[in-house]
């Protein structure tokens, strides 16, 4: 399996300033640019629309709607229209809310609901937009719990692991022996929240996007840190490949610039 590296923005000041993050995205060799579903954030659709205008190659996507915020009808009719307008270069990302979603759907009006009836939305909204002319664009999935990995290993063609970033690789491990224990084989994510060469050299400021202490975190080896020199972080992913079957990696937008000779790595790994 090929390795995909996907870079996290959520905001900008500017217009001008958020083409020019998915124009550095795609020279810096990103494969997507991945937005989240907050009520503080950029709106996803209108943010990726903007996105896709600018660029050629990078592909975009949502990471990840909350399936309490829109009706599945809503959703794949937004779907079609940025298939439509990114050239196909859409993914679809959807969950059933991250901790603190249930306030977001509050200021939108919408009903959260249940942790049933949020995975039965996400099945509906799945089913919505499989129904789209050509089957609509790959779906990610977030999911952590069995329910979630058990529906995302059926129907998503992408799976993100929503583990908290201090969990070990051995939890890592155990989380992805669950999700293939429902059978399928969807691609697998993981995201990153910093990236340094040292634990201590993690920015203070990372404490607020991990709810602790990131320095910490990144020194007991949370999975959500990759901290050493390029070629080691590469070994870090490489092995991760090899052993557990993860291949695509996304990276906070404030670290995509120290990611990138990662990237240069890899490719070239694999190219060999």
């Amino acid at each position: 399996m090929t390795f995909r590296f996907g870079v996290v923005a959520a905001t900008a000041r500017t217009g001008a300033e958020w083409t020019t993050t998915a124009q550095q995205a795609e020279e810096l060799g990103y494969d997507t640019l991945l937005v989240p579903d907050t009520v503080h954030t950029l709106s996803p659709f209108a943010a990726l629309a903007a996105a896709a205008a600018c660029t050629e190659r990078l592909r975009v996507g949502t990471y990840v709607l909350s399936a309490p915020n829109r009706a599945p009808g809503l959703v794949a009719w937004e779907t079609r229209t940025l298939q439509l307008l990114s050239g196909g270069r859409f993914e679809l990302g959807i969950g059933g809310g991250r901790p603190g979603a249930e306030r977001d759907a509050a200021t939108l009006g919408a009903e959260f609901g249940t942790p049933g009836e949020r995975l039965r939305r996400v099945a509906d909204t799945i089913r919505a937009v499989r129904e789209l002319p050509g089957g609509g664009p790959p779906v990610l999935v977030a999911a952590s719990k069995p329910g979630m990995l058990r529906l995302a290993a059926e129907q998503a063609d992408i799976v993100a692991l929503g583990l908290p970033p201090q969990s070990s690789e051995e939890e890592l491990a155990e989380t992805v022996a669950r999700l293939r224990g429902f059978g399928g084989s969807p691609e697998v994510h993981v995201n990153v929240a910093a990236v340094a060469e040292t634990a201590e050299a993690v920015p203070e400021w990372v404490d607020r996007m991990v709810d602790g202490d990131a320095r910490r975190m990144a020194g007991a080896g949370g999975i959500a840190f990759l901290i050493g020199e390029p070629g080691r972080i590469a070994e870090r992913l490489h092995r991760r490949r090899a052993e557990l079957g993860i291949s695509y990696i996304g990276v906070s937008a404030m670290f995509m610039h120290q990611f990138a000779p990662v990237i240069t790595h890899l490719r070239a790994d694999d190219s060999s």
